[in-house]
């Protein structure tokens, strides 16, 4: 396994992110932990990449309206060209401090050059 700084990104649940049951929206959820995978990728390898997998993503608790949103990455792999990391959405209610985990995923990013086609991380 490898050691890896977390990344925490915190954002307010705002109704323009909440469907129709007033919970937050699964595209957004996958939205902000993409973000957050992103940025703990990039920072281990320091390369451009793009996201190319995600791997059982699992819904587990809704995220309301007002609660925080609290996403955090950690790379957990790195192969020649992808960069794997693991990504947990905490939902917490802002005023009492309960807290639930929400969601957890993997998601896979290939580095690329400068056209954009995969590339190795050491060269």
């Amino acid at each position: 396994m490898i050691e890896s700084e977390r990344v925490t990104i915190v954002e307010l649940g705002l109704p323009a992110d909440t469907n129709h049951h007033g919970t937050l929206f699964g595209g957004t959820a996958l939205s902000l932990m993409d973000r957050a995978g992103f940025v703990a990728a990039t920072r281990h390898v320091r390369r451009a990449l793009v996201t190319v997998a995600t791997d059982n993503v699992n819904f587990r608790a809704p995220v309301e309206e007002g609660d925080l949103v609290e996403v955090s990455a950690r790379v957990v792999e790195t192969g020649r060209s992808s960069v794997v990391t693991e990504i947990e959405l905490v939902g917490e209610k802002l005023l009492t401090g309960e807290r639930r985990l929400a969601a957890r995923a993997r998601f896979v990013y290939v580095a690329v050059d400068e056209h954009g086609r995969p590339t190795p991380l050491a060269e």
